[in-house]
């Protein structure tokens, strides 16, 4: 089975087929599952030690990092889970209200 997802970016919620299955595998890349969040994750660098625990345990691998450094949060597949910042040994990573403004990056 095949979806014509060629205008998945303009689908909201109730577009999705319901259970959310997905036909296909090593095509997670064409889902964005990040609107199923309630909160999503935000980062104080001044607290960030780039310890990189975050990154190894996102069930989503929704945590970029570029030359072993973290450098944002891919919120197109975030799911809001917040085990990024409940293994943040020092509390740099906040879960946020989605929708909220959020303090500029410092």
């Amino acid at each position: 089975m095949k979806w014509d997802i060629s205008d998945i970016g303009s689908w909201t919620y109730k577009d999705f087929p319901a259970g959310a299955v997905i036909p296909e595998a090593g095509n997670s890349n064409d889902y964005i599952t990040g609107g199923w969040r309630s909160e999503r994750p935000w980062r104080d660098d001044s607290k960030c030690t780039q310890c990189l625990l975050c990154w190894i345990v996102c069930p989503d691998t929704s945590i970029n990092v570029a030359d072993e450094k973290v450098t944002t949060f891919d919120l197109d597949h975030c799911k809001g889970c917040g085990i990024c910042a409940q293994v943040c040994p020092v509390d740099a990573i906040d879960m946020v209200p989605e929708g909220c403004d959020l303090p500029e990056v410092k």
